[in-house]
């Protein structure tokens, strides 16, 4: 199953027996469970990351938490290989408010920046998170937001206030509070069960969405972030399903004969680009409208075409095809009877696309030098960069600032997730203590 999934659902004929072997050979083996939660380890960062002090927020009188908002800004800001904080032994004092923050001591210590914050109780029974951001330079404050939530929703406030830092430093929008969905299994064949989780983008904050001993795959976020997309094997054949993630709320959408596979949401929300495979078993891409349930078929070729992805203008999708006699991308409009175009060329491998929010880039898999690994293809000038290093990576998603990449590895330790920054210079892996996590989809930004 693991060797159909890098190349989408549908891949199952004949002339790609020697793609999909090369692949099961890399991907087979039992699998443990991946339960606990993922633990970050820093791959790669720049190498003047920003100098930044973090210092412990207050608490006022029954707002006292076990949660260590400033430690989980921290977490976040040094996670993303730009920031290098301050330790707290280090710090000449622990100021909660930007007029008590002497910088000409935080610069002699180190650092261009402090944050610095406090959490109180309101009297609906919320809590409030206040955080300033100085410059330690200039003594400007530069920053000074509140964000409120219950006492449960304190995490999600740190990592906004990580966001909020990160943007006013770097002027790119952080995304520290945004989900991922994976897909994680347990056990030996045939008695494996898999889950579907989301998490906060740090892998921290798990949650359960389904738990199924039959294979799931292919996660997919919807734009509002409210519904997941996915594969089951319940019925013990392929079906899609979508899923209301805060309720549980479930529906099977599609169980044609054949193939059912490679979801993907359009920019609307109000369909799916799916690969069906029908009667005859020859996978071609359709659009299924939620609502009415009509399909428009978009591609009809003998050709194995797959793994269907919307351009965000909602015009166009890119799918993977063996039609020129290796998996390439090409690109068709999403209407009956428009005719593709081919977009990758270089190599005799390039498969799963996902378009960046702003449509410039396209994250690819690609064979480099023996090895299948995660590559840009800038849109505009056709130029490709590797940025991944393993040796079976797979399953690349774009955060949706368009900064980061997530995306699946596996080595002699089982597998793992990993992110990559579209400019190659930061990277982190998020593993399991045990098991194998796999197939992550980031979410989009919370409205």
């Amino acid at each position: 199953m693991n060797k159909i999934r890098m190349i989408g659902e549908s891949l199952s004929r004949r002339r790609f027996l020697t793609w999909i072997a090369v692949l099961g050979a890399c991907l087979g083996g039992s699998i443990p469970a991946a339960r606990a939660e993922l633990q970050i380890e820093i791959t790669s960062g720049v190498r003047d990351p920003v100098p930044i002090a973090i210092v412990p927020f207050a608490h006022a009188e029954g707002a006292a938490s076990e949660l260590d908002v400033a430690g989980i800004v921290q977490h976040d800001l040094e996670g993303s290989g730009r920031f290098r904080a301050l330790s707290r032994e280090r710090m000449p004092a622990t100021p909660s408010r930007a007029e008590d923050v002497a910088s000409p001591s935080w610069k002699a210590a180190g650092s261009d920046y402090v944050v610095v914050g406090r959490t109180r109780s309101l009297d609906n029974g919320s809590l409030a998170v206040d955080f300033e951001l100085v410059n330690t330079l200039t003594g400007a404050r530069l920053a000074a937001q509140r964000f409120t939530g219950a006492p449960g929703a304190m995490r999600n406030a740190a990592h906004r206030v990580s966001d909020v830092i990160y943007q006013k430093i770097l002027g790119v929008r952080g995304a520290f509070a945004t989900r991922i969905a994976y897909i994680g299994v347990d056990g030996d064949p045939p008695a494996q069960r898999y889950q579907l989780i989301v998490a906060d983008a740090d892998g921290a904050n798990q949650h359960v969405v389904l738990e199924s001993r039959f294979p799931l795959m292919s996660p997919a976020w919807s734009p509002d972030g409210q519904w997941l997309a996915y594969v089951s094997f319940e019925t013990k054949h392929a079906a899609v399903y979508v899923q209301l993630v805060k309720t549980g709320e479930r529906r099977q959408v599609s169980a044609r004969a054949g193939v059912n596979g490679a979801p993907a949401w359009s920019p609307d929300g109000k369909k799916l680009a799916l690969t069906l495979g029908g009667s005859s078993g020859n996978p071609d891409i359709y659009i299924l409208d939620l609502a009415t349930q009509d399909l428009t078929r978009i591609t009809d070729d003998p050709a194995i075409d797959t793994e269907p992805e919307w351009s965000p203008d909602g015009k166009s999708l890119f799918f993977t095809s063996d039609r020129a006699g290796s998996p390439q991308i090409y690109q068709i409009g999403a209407s009956a009877g428009a005719r593709p175009k081919r977009i990758t060329f270089g190599g005799n491998y390039n498969a799963r696309p996902r378009v960046s929010p702003d449509g410039a880039q396209l994250a690819l898999v690609t064979l480099d030098n023996g090895n299948y690994r995660i590559a840009i293809q800038d849109l505009g000038t056709g130029t490709v960069r590797v940025l991944s290093r393993g040796h079976l990576d797979e399953s690349p998603s774009f955060a949706p600032n368009g900064a980061t990449l997530i995306y699946s590895e596996r080595e002699s330790g089982g597998g793992s997730l990993a992110t990559v920054s579209t400019d190659g210079l930061t990277g982190l892996r998020l593993k399991a203590p045990q098991g194998e996590v796999r197939e992550p989809a980031w979410g989009p930004f919370s409205p």
